[in-house]
């Protein structure tokens, strides 16, 4: 499918991302604020960490994390073979090595085995199953690190907020349709 879905800013600025079919890709802007926001709390662009794209679809998010850091270590879970096959065709095009690992996998079944070890965990659930997103934010309250970033996008019409007896909301923005938590683990 052809797109304007591209990398907007690092290694790999400009290049033109494929999308697999009924993509609701993370749009260009609204990745450049979430972006912004990473710098303004702090990310740290040349440390070393850890990236789990948990619904990954076309790979944008995680792919913009490879090309803007470039120790970042970054994981593609998707259930969709779809999806799989889009993010390992973008990834060609990369040549990005062993930064970055594809794995066809239900990320609420892999979320125990996942989380621990990330420092950024980007949601981006079906907007009609909310309900997933909940089960992943409520599991994570007991795996992520204390300084771990989760960004949940979710329908901006109908965003469940995260409990604040474990969450610190660090930034809370809309972008057209999508709404994104950024938060941390208190």
């Amino acid at each position: 499918m052809d797109s304007k879905l591209q990398i907007i800013s690092g290694h790999f600025k400009g290049r033109r991302l494929a999308l697999p079919p009924q993509a609701r890709p993370t749009q260009n802007r609204a990745r450049i604020a979430l972006f912004n926001i990473l710098d303004s709390i702090g990310v740290d662009a040349a440390g070393n960490f850890v990236v789990w794209d948990a619904f990954a679809g076309s790979g944008a998010f995680g792919l913009e994390c490879v090309s803007r850091f470039p120790n970042a270590r970054v994981l593609f879970t998707d259930v969709a073979v779809s999806s799989i096959n889009t993010i390992k065709k973008n990834l060609g095009q990369l040549n990005v090595g062993t930064n970055a690992t594809v794995l066809m996998a239900d990320a609420l079944n892999v979320v125990e085995k996942y989380a621990k070890d990330a420092d950024i965990i980007f949601l981006d659930p079906p907007y009609s199953q909310s309900d997933l997103g909940v089960a992943i934010v409520n599991k994570l309250k007991n795996l992520v690190k204390k300084d771990a970033i989760i960004i949940w996008e979710q329908d901006g019409p109908n965003v469940v907020m995260p409990n604040d007896e474990y969450w610190e909301i660090l930034r809370d923005k809309k972008y057209g349709r999508a709404r994104f938590l950024i938060m941390q683990r208190i």
